[in-house]
């Protein structure tokens, strides 16, 4: 039976770990962008609650985040 040598086999095997860790970061990050999209979608619902919220309140209106100030939106 024929064998490669020590070396490349070691750099086969270490080749193969990187491979295996690199797929399971890839699984990980699948997971993670999974949960970021989710947490994405409950957080629009909420905005959308806000809006509804307000526009109960003050009509439609157009909104300054940066100071609660708002001006009417004519239709």
């Amino acid at each position: 039976m024929s064998k490669i040598t020590k070396e490349e086999l070691k750099d086969l095997q270490e080749q193969m770990q990187k491979l295996g860790a690199i797929r399971n970061d890839i699984g990980v990050l699948s997971g993670q962008i999974a949960a970021l999209n989710q947490m994405q979608i409950e957080q629009i619902g909420k905005q959308e609650e806000s809006k509804k919220a307000l526009e109960e309140s003050y009509g439609k209106i157009n909104i300054d985040l940066k100071d609660g100030s708002y001006k009417v939106i004519e239709e």
